[in-house]
């Protein structure tokens, strides 16, 4: 096991994985910008680092220099937490070049899945559902219709350059992909100068599942279930829970065993999140992968009783998962709200500054906590009387709860809201209250 790691990251997450290097005994390395000099995962390493001033691509995204902090502390290992150079295989593969220990998935995993067409290809080998489509350019109203008729309907008439709503159609017959096709082709032409369009599966009342897989380097993969992302603003989840309100147990089961059939294909070591969309009648298709930690991690944490975190650093350390499928729990209900530094009120816009008071709501749940309880955690990276900078992401705090079942989870997330006292910026408090209380939220009905 290692005796020393680095943490490649800031705030919440680098306070994370340091929770469980403490509670393996492994001493810590904190990498830090000028924005962050005094800030909460700084204190709480062993050992801290500066990297350069605020902005990211003079600090975090440094990845030569984090290899150096490393080796001058006599790190082992580096944990990338999540964003920054988590996906990023070049620095991935550098970290291992350099003779340290990368605490995430090989280079070659993250490339193979970094790259949307590839990754949409290596699914169909490895026998993942892909949304049903036809991906080279059509010419004619007469081919788009027999190749709508061959996926069936509904369908996504697409541009290929398209974005923000332009060049896209659905239809559900064939006059409207005769129709659909011809005014996306003219609306692509027009808004982008490429007037080429492609078919897709439109896959009705979609929500956002996601399989939390690990693997190992001994070729062991297992799936911890399945977390519910579908409450999204702006495609930025906004509450995450496990289990998901919709899925069948037979559904569960499907997705599970399809996303460790992609884990083994690219031969996935570490904790990794395999997404899918699924449509109103349970069928689920192929997104993406991602080959890091999620921000949602906490709530499979907490119906499993696993510490991913720690789970991760065991992995990289060569050694073999301590459970097979049949021992992954699930107990309880899980839930996640994002707490972020923006106002609800003015169309979300960021809030940045001093936190003149920060007073999250009593905890009884553990960071790196390896049982199963009912309760209330707070991961964060401030203090009270601490600074959200104007250089990263918003994110103040994620308040996740456990209870015996869903209406119990809602109803400690309604408490725990209610007791989290946050002054001197604005947050989306008010906003996570009112959609915890609304009828169609409480009913699972997104």
């Amino acid at each position: 096991m290692f005796t020393k790691i680095l943490i490649a990251n800031r705030g919440e997450i680098a306070c994370r994985v340091i929770a469980t290097a403490q509670k393996m005994g492994i001493a810590t390395v904190a990498v830090y910008s000028d924005a962050d000099a005094q800030a909460r995962f700084v204190q709480m390493a062993d050992e801290a680092v500066r990297l350069g001033p605020p902005p990211s691509r003079e600090s975090y995204l440094l990845g030569d220099k984090i290899i150096e902090a490393a080796k001058a502390t006599g790190a082992q290992a580096i944990h990338p937490g999540y964003g920054f150079l988590s996906e990023n295989e070049a620095f991935a593969r550098k970290v291992e070049e350099q003779g340290l220990v990368f605490i995430g998935p090989k280079h070659h995993s993250i490339a193979a899945m970094g790259d949307k067409i590839a990754s949409k290809k290596l699914a169909d080998e490895a026998k993942v559902n892909t949304i049903p489509g036809y991906n080279d350019p059509i010419d004619t109203p007469e081919q788009a219709v027999e190749i709508a008729q061959g996926i069936g309907y509904p369908v996504m008439i697409k541009a290929s350059a398209g974005g923000g709503g332009k060049g896209l159609r659905v239809a559900f017959n064939d006059k409207e992909a005769h129709e659909g096709f011809s005014a996306c082709r003219n609306e692509a032409r027009n808004s982008f100068g490429d007037d080429r369009v492609f078919i897709e599966k439109f896959v009705e009342q979609p929500r956002h599942i996601e399989i939390q897989v690990l693997g190992d380097a001994h070729g062991n993969v297992v799936y911890l279930n399945e977390r519910e992302c579908s409450i999204q603003r702006r495609h930025q989840k906004v509450i995450e829970e496990a289990p998901s309100p919709f899925i069948s147990d037979a559904t569960r089961k499907a997705m599970g065993e399809q996303a460790v059939q992609l884990a083994k294909a690219v031969q996935y070591q570490s904790a990794g999140t395999v997404e899918f969309v699924v449509g109103k009648d349970q069928d689920f298709y192929f997104l993406e992968m991602n080959t890091r930690l999620q921000v949602e991690h906490p709530v499979t944490e907490l119906i499993t009783g696993l510490d991913l975190v720690e789970q991760m650093i065991r992995v990289a350390a060569g050694e073999k998962l301590g459970f097979a499928q049949a021992d992954v729990k699930r107990e309880g209900w899980a839930m996640e709200c994002r707490i972020n530094a923006e106002d609800p009120f003015r169309s979300f816009l960021p809030s940045t500054g001093r936190l003149v008071r920060f007073a999250p709501p009593a905890t009884d749940l553990q960071q790196g906590q390896a049982t199963i309880a009912h309760g209330v955690r707070v991961d964060t990276g401030v203090v009270d009387g601490g600074e959200i900078p104007m250089f990263y992401d918003s994110m103040i705090a994620k308040l996740i709860v456990h209870g015996k079942d869903r209406a119990d989870a809602i109803a400690r997330m309604r408490e725990a809201l209610n007791g989290f006292v946050i002054k001197g910026v604005q947050s989306n408090i008010p906003f996570q209250a009112a959609l915890l209380a609304h009828p169609k939220f409480v009913a699972g009905d997104f």
